[in-house]
């Protein structure tokens, strides 16, 4: 029996993955916990679909977060805001932080040996923040924490398939590394499999496409009334969260880039040494315990993408220090 968890389900992203994870034949229960009423409904209208998963719903009343949670295998989390008017970084960035906070302290109660999947942003804080949660209540392991960056591959498969001409974006395997944001996203074009010819004078503007994508989604629904990528983010979720279940199962060869804890995993000791950094988003093979291994992505680069590696570096450095100092830093009272 598999019991997956989205905390954050009547979302904009929560209610797609919670659709995706429903028709997914290795889940057994989904267990949909959010603190708006409308998660009854949107549980109510799922379980209505002919798929093996039994669909349940909680609210924070009563403890639903605990009773969501309660010994869950797998635990995703699209918890969170966007961005509001007026509204700065810093205030967007409490508001989440906290969030996530709080959710990782009630899985860590409930469910110490579920795999947990960060997609709530700013993922290059929000990961440290569930890390040091963890480590504070001794039940920590690395190799099950995990930061969804998959939507930065899937656009980046997408991107150069347009440009290429290849048919199916997911045709193309092809490594983004670093953080979750911005300069931090580092596309590895030179890494792609099979290889790819990038025009020197498309370059620049395909890798600002992979890492500022987001702004495109945003422009574009401003004529709707506003919103984020929520559909593309719930499918790149629900895809690295597939290949987590289907490893759990004994399926081998599974690789995908994660922003994992690097010292707490196979081989990530090397790559903590070249960036100096405690996580980084490297390509990961999953196995029945979580990471099993990871490849070192920075050997062989490009000058282009060694010039972005510095950047990428001097940007997650802060975010992850902003990430561990909230989640160290006693509440104010």
């Amino acid at each position: 029996m598999v019991k997956a968890v989205v905390a954050g389900a009547a979302g904009g992203i929560g209610q797609p993955l919670s659709l995706l994870l429903k028709l997914c034949p290795l889940v057994d229960e989904l267990a949909l916990y959010d603190v708006v009423p409308a998660t009854v409904g949107v549980a109510t209208d799922l379980s209505h679909i002919s798929t093996t998963a039994k669909v349940t719903s909680y609210l924070p009343k009563d403890d639903g977060g605990k009773a969501a949670m309660k010994d869950a295998d797998i635990i995703v989390i699209p918890a969170g805001i966007p961005r509001k008017p007026g509204m700065t970084r810093d205030d967007l960035f409490k508001i989440n932080a906290g969030i996530v906070k709080g959710l990782i302290e009630i899985a860590a109660e409930v469910a110490p040996k579920a795999f947990i999947l960060v997609i709530s942003n700013p993922v290059n804080s929000t990961v440290p923040i569930a890390a040091e949660t963890l480590k504070a209540k001794g039940v920590f392991d690395p190799k099950k924490l995990f930061g969804v960056t998959t939507l930065d591959i899937v656009r980046a498969e997408t991107f150069v398939a347009e440009l290429t001409g290849t048919k199916t974006g997911s045709d193309l395997t092809i490594p983004v590394v670093g953080g979750h944001s911005g300069d931090t996203i580092l596309p590895l074009f030179s890494k792609a499999s099979p290889k790819v010819n990038i025009p020197d004078d498309k370059y620049d503007a395909l890798v600002k496409r992979v890492q500022f994508g987001g702004d495109e989604v945003v422009k574009a629904k401003e004529q709707g009334g506003g919103g984020s990528a929520t559909l593309s983010m719930a499918f790149a979720g629900y895809r690295f969260a597939e290949k987590v279940l289907k490893a759990v199962k004994g399926e081998k060869g599974l690789v995908e880039p994660s922003y994992v804890y690097l010292p707490g995993v196979p081989g990530g000791d090397a790559i903590k040494q070249a960036t100096g950094l405690d996580f980084f988003s490297v390509p990961v093979e999953l196995g029945p315990n979580g990471v099993e291994s990871v490849t070192n992505p920075l050997t062989d680069l490009t000058d282009k993408e060694k010039g972005l590696l510095e950047v990428c570096l001097k940007d997650l450095k802060g975010n992850i220090e902003k990430g561990v100092t909230f989640a160290t830093t006693p509440a104010e009272k």
